[in-house]
């Protein structure tokens, strides 16, 4: 008989960053979107404003999502015993 030695606390956090990660992407997708439209210049003062109020709610989305990823990637570095970490900002310095 086989079992099956998944973890399920892990498949369920698997299954979890995708769809993080589906959202992420989609929620830049819709930025990259309005950016485009707001640059055009077609749109009115209002359909500006409702359109740059959604941006920055995209954008803040999109931020606390990385922060969350930045968090997970340095608890597992933790974790393993990799002791030696750099802000990502420090390693385009090389």
């Amino acid at each position: 008989m086989l079992y099956n030695c998944v973890n399920p606390k892990a498949s369920n956090e698997m299954s979890e960053t995708k769809d993080q990660l589906k959202d992420f992407e989609k929620s830049m997708q819709n930025l990259e979107k309005i950016v485009s439209n707001m640059e055009s210049g077609e749109l009115g003062l209002e359909e500006s404003l409702e359109q740059f109020e959604k941006g920055i709610k995209l954008a803040k989305s999109c931020q606390d999502t990385l922060a969350n990823a930045e968090l997970r990637v340095e608890q597992l570095i933790e974790k393993n015993g990799l002791q030696q970490t750099a802000a990502f900002e420090d390693l385009d310095e090389d």
